[in-house]
């Protein structure tokens, strides 16, 4: 199973928990290569499609950014896993995600809380990498470009938040209770998926002591009656 297989699969319980009955329709925002929860939601009964322009080929995808994508209106759901700290414009992206759902539909969220990412938790986490000769992962990399810029972590991880223009936890919660009802909100195991001989039981284990900090935000929330007009 690789990385983003055990990543999908340890959060599809909380997806499914706060989907609507099937058959709903649910539209998931940045699916990737492997095409996100799409086919486990389709296992489920429902009507889902996935849109990234990585997306994988087929009746059930579009290779588009969400923005960039005709969304259907009449949505009963939309998700979203770590596809909104990326994308340019967070307030467009959920107008257009909220104006898509009926009254009363599902946002369901898996997202970073990259402003946990702290030194304690990096060092957790650049422990348990992959050893030489695999894959190094994304974590790798930021291990070495931090070991070769020579700045404090906090310094480093500030520069490549910045180049990479990554929204904080914080800033998406805040836009997202802009536009729904809050029904569930938690914190928990974020790295594990990309670690070895590491399950998300031992890295909550690790949260729990407080060895790290839990970096994974999951977020339901229902669309207000009222959406608020376009804003940033």
């Amino acid at each position: 199973m690789t990385s983003d297989e055990r990543w999908l699969a340890a959060n599809w319980p909380f997806v499914r928990a706060w989907l609507p009955a099937a058959p709903a329709r649910v539209l998931e925002i940045g699916c990737g290569p492997l095409g996100g929860f799409v086919s486990m939601m389709e296992a489920a009964g429902y009507q889902a499609t996935g849109v990234d322009p990585e997306a994988p080929p087929g009746p059930s995808y579009r290779q588009a950014e969400f923005e960039r994508h005709a969304v259907p209106d009449q949505l009963d759901a939309i998700v979203a896993c770590t596809s909104l700290h990326h994308v340019a414009d967070l307030a467009a992206v959920l107008d257009l995600a909220a104006q898509a759902l009926v009254p009363g539909g599902r946002a369901v969220v898996v997202e970073w809380a990259r402003e946990r990412f702290d030194e304690a938790t990096a060092s957790w986490c650049f422990a348990r990498l992959p050893g030489p000769g695999d894959d190094p992962g994304w974590l790798g990399k930021r291990k070495a470009e931090w070991r070769e810029s020579g700045q404090p972590w906090d310094a480093y991880l500030e520069s490549w938040v910045h180049t990479e223009g990554l929204h904080a936890g914080q800033e998406i919660l805040d836009k997202l209770n802009a536009r729904f009802d809050c029904q569930a909100l938690a914190y928990g195991p974020y790295f594990f998926a990309d670690l070895t001989a590491t399950g998300d039981a031992d890295e909550q284990a690790a949260i729990d002591s407080g060895l790290i900090q839990a970096n994974r935000i999951q977020y339901a929330g229902q669309r207000k009656s009222h959406p608020p007009v376009p804003s940033a």
